[in-house]
């Protein structure tokens, strides 16, 4: 619904070509501050959330490649780059297996390590990719679709 609004046309605008959106009436600076300010929110409660889950506000605790940067990376290549449907699969996959694998220590990370490498060699798209590309799924449909008709 925001791509198809007022403000996602400009944006797409925007990113196409500043030049030609400038001429069709469309204030960048404008909406480039107002993504700014509204991304500059969204940021600082998601600070909030994560000091509230540490207890404690450090560099070390909110920068952890065990807490979140490699647990990121892995959902979303597991589950798709450049969907919205590919992290949310992503994240399912990784709890699932946190919870199966959890008996096993540590092992369960080279576990997921190998399975990432496998899925990054067999689905590069991730696996939402894989079904979208083989089913013609679309949960989230924010693209648009040309059809031929003859």
């Amino acid at each position: 619904m925001l791509l198809r609004s007022r403000i996602g046309l400009a944006l797409t605008a925007i990113r196409d070509s500043e030049i030609a959106s400038a001429s069709l009436g469309i204030r960048i600076g404008r909406v480039k501050y107002a993504v700014y300010i509204v991304v500059a929110g969204v940021t600082a409660m998601i600070g909030a959330l994560i000091s509230l889950q540490k207890l404690r506000v450090s560099p070390d605790a909110a920068y952890s490649v065990n807490d979140w940067t490699a647990l990121v990376i892995f959902i979303v290549v597991i589950g798709g780059i450049g969907t919205i449907e590919g992290p949310i699969i992503g994240t399912l996959v990784y709890f699932l297996l946190r919870e199966f694998l959890a008996d096993y220590g540590s092992v369960y990370l080279l576990f997921l390590g190998a399975l990432a490498i496998g899925v990054m060699l067999a689905a590069p798209k991730g696996l939402w990719g894989y079904a979208a590309q083989r089913f013609g799924w679309s949960l989230f449909p924010v693209g648009y679709r040309t059809t031929f008709k003859v």
